[in-house]
């Protein structure tokens, strides 16, 4: 079984992951990080010198990668689900689980955002949240299609797990 993490950038994805994968005794894979450990460059640099649709393809290669795992939670990048058909790909390969934030709290937490994000470059005050509020309305369209959808600001782990475990055991 593989669970998949969803959300825009700075969603807690890759937190939450690690957690819930050790809750469940599951392995956890980061597709970011798996990228730049495979390729030698952060994903920030390769949008510097390449371009983001090289990107995605390498991306999306690197998510069917994890179709043929078991037992791992997977950590997919904020635009993963949303490129060509990821999506249905995520939601017929395992679990899929949206970290849904308000705006105003997704993008504070970019404000403090520690990782350079290549969608962010050059952005702050007020662009940001008008960016990223764009950004959501186009990719909502592909988060809330996940099986499970979660207020991440007020989030029951523990709640979470037995829920991911009750949709397990009816697959």
């Amino acid at each position: 079984m593989r669970i998949y993490l969803i959300g825009y950038m700075a969603s807690g994805k890759s937190n939450l992951g690690k957690i819930l994968a050790e809750k469940m005794d599951f392995s956890f894979i980061d597709l970011d990080y798996l990228f730049e450990e495979r390729f030698r460059i952060s994903v920030f640099d390769f949008f510097e010198k390449y371009d983001e649709e090289g990107f995605r393809k390498i991306e999306q290669s690197l998510l069917v990668e994890t179709f043929c795992m078991d037992h791992v939670v997977v950590s997919t990048g904020g635009g993963t689900p949303c490129f060509f058909d990821n999506m249905r790909q995520i939601r017929e390969s395992g679990i899929s689980v949206y970290l849904h934030w308000n705006l105003p709290a997704l993008v504070q937490r970019l404000r403090h955002v520690k990782r350079k994000r290549p969608l962010l470059k050059d952005i702050g005050g007020q662009e940001l949240e008008a960016m990223v509020e764009e950004h959501l309305r186009e990719r909502e369209l592909f988060y809330n299609q996940a099986d499970f959808i979660v207020d991440a600001e007020h989030l029951d782990l523990d709640k979470l797990v037995t829920t991911i475990r009750e949709k397990m055991d009816t697959r």
